[in-house]
This record gives structure tokens, sequence and C-alpha cells, in this order.
């Protein structure tokens, strides 16, 4: 397995109205999910020569408004999650922060209501008809949240909850977050049933399930890029909903088939421009 990318250069961007139906053409073969044209896809095909984007044109039909604005609410995260940040910003790895493997830690991060409406939101995004691309070089099925809309509020996530826990683990690695590409997937039997062993194009990953019920679909870490274990069996992680698991993107790993049912994670690839343009990297 290699790196996977982003898809750069694939995305859709309105130009005019007659180019409409081609455009969602294209977004259907890029995700493999907008199979029809319904009603507010043809209402966006309508608006090109407006140059409406494909996310201010969904603004009037987002199922949760509030996930656009913060991620932050009491309601959605974790119990421990404040308590957590602020030991790792005191340099302190608090109990709720478990080293599940070297180089591998979970956290409890999001609750289960925040799951839930994260999965009715991108749905409905993906039933609206607008344009989907493939949320990067490997995975067939998904969408890049950062698209939809939601950069904002993930930038807000990752700067006060992603970035202190980041820093405290690697401080290199984490020594700052200047961007991110979040995207969400999908893991089904018949679909992408798992992913090939790979590294991420991303200094350091949240990998965060949400769901929904499955069978099988876990992780599998081996040794880091590069290095001589890079093949190694490591350990197996089992996702648990609304839990993150953080890595460096140099740890090789790999999803494991899905026997049953239906796993979705929101994955965030944060990027450090001070370590990329290091000697180091």
């Amino acid at each position: 397995g290699g790196l996977v990318r982003p898809l750069h250069g694939a995305i859709l961007r309105p130009i005019v109205a007659a180019t409409a139906l081609a455009t969602i053409i294209m977004g259907a073969a890029f995700g493999r999910e907008t199979k029809r044209l319904p009603a507010a896809g043809k209402r966006w095909a309508g608006q090109l020569g407006k140059k409406l984007s494909p996310i201010e044109a969904y603004v009037p039909m987002r199922k949760h408004p509030q996930l656009f604005e913060s991620l932050l609410r009491d309601e959605w995260l974790a119990d421990t999650v404040r308590d957590l940040v602020a030991a790792a910003r005191n340099g302190t790895r608090h109990p709720d922060l478990v080293e599940e493997a070297p180089g591998v830690y979970s956290f409890e991060l999001f609750t289960p209501a925040f799951a839930d409406a994260f999965l009715e939101e991108v749905d409905a995004y993906a039933e609206s008809g607008l344009p989907v691309r493939r949320p990067n070089s490997m995975n067939n099925y998904g969408l890049i949240v950062n698209e939809i809309g939601m950069k904002q509020a993930l930038t807000e996530l990752q700067r006060e909850i992603l970035w202190p826990v980041a820093r405290l683990l690697w401080p290199t690695h984490g020594s700052a977050f200047h961007d991110h590409h979040s995207f969400m997937v999908r893991y089904r039997p018949d679909e992408d049933a798992g992913l090939d062993m790979h590294t991420d194009d991303s200094d350091v990953t949240f990998n965060v399930c949400l769901g929904k019920e499955f069978t099988g679909a876990g992780l599998t870490f081996c040794g880091m890029g590069g290095h001589q274990d890079h093949r190694q069996f490591a350990f197996q992680y089992k996702h648990v909903k609304g839990r993150a698991v953080v890595h460096l993107g140099t740890k090789r790993h790999g999803a494991d088939d899905i026997i049953s049912g239906d796993r979705r994670n929101l994955i965030i690839w944060n990027h450090n421009n001070d370590w990329r343009l290091s000697g180091a990297y």
C-alpha cells in the first residue's frame, strides 16, 4: 500500500447553466453515490448562471445548521474531552487518552447524539443531487466535508481540541496545524469492504467512528513508513462510536474488511507546514 492523497484538481465548480447536468453526472462518477438528480439538484443546476456554489446551494437544505457553526457544543462533546484538552495544554496526558499501542492513541471525542446528527447531515447532502467527489485516492465512497460548508467548524475543532492533543503526543509533528483535509468514508460489504495498508498524506491523523452498526471493519496497524518494521503487524484497533483514534500519517495502517453492516468514519488529516518545510521531514 502507498500514500493516500486527496484528489486535487477534481473539484467541481459551477460555470454556466448549460454544463449543469454534465457537472452533476461527473459528481456521481466521482462519488458513486449521486445516482439521480433530485429536485434540490435541479434547483442548483438552474442557479449555475448565478454562479451559486454547491456550498451556497446547500444552505437552505441543511438538516442541522448548528453543525456548520460549531462542533464544540456541550451536548456533542464527550464528558471528559475538555478536561483531557486542559491536561494536554499543561503537558499532561489525561487517563482517558489511552495508548492503544506504540504510536496509536484513542479517546472519546463525540457523543452518540453528535454522531447521529452528523450522519444525517452528510446523508442529506449525498442525496441532494449536488456534486460529490471521492474523499481521497483510495476510498470510493464518502464525501469531503470541507466542501459542503463545514470547514470553518472543523478548523475550530482542530484548533481547540485536536491540536493540543497532537502537540502533547508528537511535539514536532504537532507543533502547529495550518490546514486540514476532512472527509467521511463509508464501508459496506457490497461497496468498499476494506482498505489496503497505506500511509496518509497527513502529519497527524484523527479518525472518529460515527457508526452505524457493523461487524468486522477494524483498523490494523503496522510500523512506520520507511522503517524496517513498516510491514510488521503491530496492533488491531476496534472502532467504537464517538471515539477517535490518533496516529501519525506515516504510521502504516489499513481497514479490515467489513463483515456486515455499515461503518462511517470522520477522518481529519492535519497538516503542519512548519514540519513539512523542515529538514527532518
